[in-house]
């Protein structure tokens, strides 16, 4: 029998998602395990669609629930925007750490950051870029930009946009080889699970690249020198005035944006939630486009 929706019931659905079993997601929402079970069985019946599937080492989406599971973040975003909305304690204040990519940091994310400080003087960001992953759980950072996303988790995901990535190479270095003869320039050994690295290994046929690095940044270098090509985000090529031999490899990599969900209603981490939301959505084109 249909009941009617209870919005409220979308947190046990989103706690289940994180955490994978009923226990997991008790512990996160603070409330008995009895609970979560029945407030899912209502959520459910108010859909008139399974949500998961039950497996001895835990609660799977179904397709239908994994449908839906957009549709939910958004409604918990609404709901901080609204609770924040409907705050009125003084200026936004304190600490935020964002762990980020270099390239991110220093193209997007710093050169933004004037405007937003300067409306909130107490607010304070300590951007953390590197190669090592953050860890979100033991509170390395905040919040962080990843560009695989999580799939366990007391987290709170928002998508920001997707990185557009071409082949390409210094013009002076394309006007004098042939593209059956060039080189390229790629991951080193260590990132070789990057779409990027994938896509040459393909393109090269398992044969070593002439030049390997591991960031882009010495590969943007190295491409600029005429030393082969290589797989690089638009934004990062167009900068160098790179040419584009094919704008479309298959190989984009979308941005999340990854919080813990306790920190998810804080008005310093929502300010910069929020200013990264606008900001990457204002960026979209810049990101996408050769």
């Amino acid at each position: 029998m249909q009941t009617d929706f209870n919005w409220d019931d979308t947190r046990v659905f989103l706690a289940i998602v994180r955490a994978g079993t009923l226990s997991g997601a008790a512990e996160a929402l603070k409330i008995g395990i009895a609970t979560v079970s029945r407030r899912l069985d209502r959520l459910e019946a108010s859909l008139c669609v399974p949500l998961f599937s039950r497996h001895q080492s835990g609660y799977r989406l179904t397709d239908d629930g994994e449908a839906l599971l957009e549709r939910a973040e958004a409604f918990e975003w609404a709901g901080h925007a609204f609770s924040e909305s409907a705050k009125h304690q003084g200026q936004v204040a304190g600490l935020v750490r964002l762990a980020t990519s270099e390239n991110l940091a220093t193209h997007f994310i710093l050169p933004s950051l004037k405007s937003l400080l300067e409306t909130s003087p107490e607010l304070r960001v300590d951007v953390l870029s590197g190669v090592q992953s953050v860890n979100l759980h033991r509170r390395d950072a905040d919040m962080a930009i990843r560009m695989v996303k999580p799939d366990a988790g007391n987290l709170t995901i928002k998508r920001l946009g997707t990185v557009g990535f071409g082949l390409y190479g210094a013009p002076t270095y394309l006007e004098k080889i042939p593209m059956s003869e060039a080189h390229y320039v790629g991951w080193s050994e260590t990132h070789q699970h990057l779409p990027a690295a994938r896509w040459i290994t393909r393109r090269l046929r398992g044969k070593p690249c002439r030049v390997e690095a591991n960031t882009l940044r010495a590969q943007v270098f190295a491409i600029s020198e005429g030393l082969g090509l290589g797989v690089l985000p638009h934004f990062m090529a167009r900068e160098k005035r790179l040419h584009c031999v094919d704008p479309a490899l298959g190989v984009d990599q979308p941005l999340w944006l990854v919080m813990h969900s306790d920190l998810a209603g804080s008005r310093r981490v929502r300010a910069i939630a929020d200013h990264l939301i606008a900001l990457f959505e204002a960026s979209k084109d810049r990101l996408m486009m050769p």
